[in-house]
């Protein structure tokens, strides 16, 4: 039957000696046998019970608690524990991804962007309800909550939205009027990048835009001013009823 030295011990699980020399100063884990010179080996099994101390000590257990755990709880009772752990620190490490994304999209809209109104979006993004969906029928839910581009996401739909919002602001400040040859390029992209994010459903289109046009206070989409909404409105318009200009 194979043995380890402390030392082997230490290295091929990368816990420190002292670590381990605590451990079986405490009695949370002594080797299991010892030579005629006093020196201490760990035996197979004493490695599957470290293995059970590290996974119940990255839970944040206390040493106290995992003595009284580790013969209470079988191996597979401990790995689902951990699976747990993980799975709410891989949703804590995706939140904050997307808290990220929003933030670096947001100052592509904003531009120059003042660290108050970070604070004012970034808790507001946190205490507002998305009660924007609850204005569709369940299948639009369904495929709404799937398609709608949002600041948290780094896809190129998103991007393209944020590009085209630069460019009517960029218009608006300009005097650019929506009823212009630019306003007519802005429709047409637009409509375009709608077809492609609503699957062509117009109906769901309409239905959404009316929507978007709520205060974003009561939906909890990200707020556009209404001197834009106004000016995508007037170049669809134009560009519909002027398709070969």
């Amino acid at each position: 039957m194979k043995r380890w030295t402390t030392g082997e011990v230490s290295k091929q699980r990368n816990i420190s000696m002292r670590t381990l020399r605590y451990y079986d100063q405490i009695g949370l884990l002594t080797p299991s046998f010892k030579d005629e010179h006093g020196k201490r080996y760990y035996s197979e099994e004493d490695l599957f019970t470290l293995e059970k101390i590290i996974i119940l000590k990255s839970l944040s257990l206390p040493l106290e608690e995992i003595r009284i755990l580790l013969d209470k709880l079988t191996y597979k009772q401990i790995l689902i524990s951990h699976y747990n752990h993980l799975q709410e620190q891989l949703s804590k490490l995706q939140t904050s991804i997307a808290n990220t994304t929003s933030l670096i999209n947001m100052i592509d809209v904003e531009h120059d962007l003042s660290w108050e109104h970070v604070s004012k979006l970034v808790h507001r993004s946190q205490t507002t309800a998305k009660n924007w969906i609850d204005y569709f029928q369940y299948d639009e839910k369904v495929l709404l909550q799937k398609i709608i581009p949002s600041l948290s996401h780094n896809d190129v739909i998103t991007h393209q939205y944020i590009v085209l919002l630069n460019e009517i602001e960029s218009y608006i400040k300009q005097g650019i009027q929506a009823e212009s040859k630019q306003g007519i390029e802005i429709a047409k992209k637009l409509i375009k990048l709608s077809d492609e994010t609503f699957q062509g459903d117009d109906h769901l289109i309409e239905k959404f835009w009316e929507v978007r046009k709520l205060p974003d206070e009561e939906t909890g989409l990200y707020p556009i001013s209404k001197d834009v909404l106004e000016f995508v409105e007037r170049c669809i318009e134009y560009a519909t009823a002027n398709p070969f200009e």
